[in-house]
C-alpha cells in the first residue's frame, strides 16, 4: 500500500514497484481533442493559434468583424460583401504599424529595392541591337 503525505496544497504518494504493478482503480476519461479554428457548434474560435493573436490587441475587434464577416460570407465571391469591414480593420492596423507590420520587406523596403535595381541596372553596359545580332549569326555559325 502506498504511503500518503499532504504537504500545504501538494499530496505526496510514495510507491513501490510492486505498487505500480496492482491495476489502478483510477480511471481518467480520454482527453477532449483541442478545437481547431471552429468549435463544435460551428462558430469561431477566436482563442485558436492558427490566428496568431490577431483576434486580441488594438484591431481585434475590427479584426474578428472582418474575418466572421468573411467566414460566414454567402456572397459570390466569397466575402465580396465585407470590403467595409477589411478596410476598417486595415485602418486600424495602419495605426500601429510596428505590430502589425508583414514578416516581409516593408514598403520602404521594396523602394529601396527598386532604387537599387535601377542603379545596378545603369552600370551594366547597354547591347546594342548591332551587337544582339552579331550574337545570333556567331551563335548559328558555331552550330554549322
Amino acid at each position: 500500500m502506498p504511503m500518503i503525505c499532504k504537504e500545504g496544497k501538494d499530496t505526496i504518494i510514495f510507491a513501490t514497484k510492486e505498487d505500480h504493478a496492482v491495476p489502478s482503480k483510477i480511471s481518467l476519461p480520454e482527453p477532449e481533442p483541442s478545437p481547431g479554428l471552429l468549435l463544435a457548434n460551428g462558430e469561431i474560435n477566436w482563442n485558436c493559434p492558427c490566428l496568431g493573436g490577431m483576434a486580441t490587441g488594438p484591431c481585434g475587434l475590427e479584426f474578428r468583424e472582418a474575418f466572421s464577416c468573411f467566414h460566414y460570407s454567402t456572397a459570390d465571391p466569397k466575402g465580396s460583401d465585407c470590403r467595409v469591414a477589411f478596410e476598417t480593420m486595415q485602418s486600424c492596423m495602419s495605426q500601429y504599424p510596428a505590430l502589425y507590420e508583414s514578416k516581409g520587406m516593408s514598403a520602404d523596403d521594396l523602394e529601396d529595392d527598386e532604387i537599387g535595381k535601377e542603379v545596378e541596372q545603369k552600370k551594366q553596359p547597354q547591347e546594342s541591337s548591332e551587337d544582339k545580332r552579331k550574337m545570333v549569326v556567331a551563335s548559328q555559325g558555331a552550330a554549322d
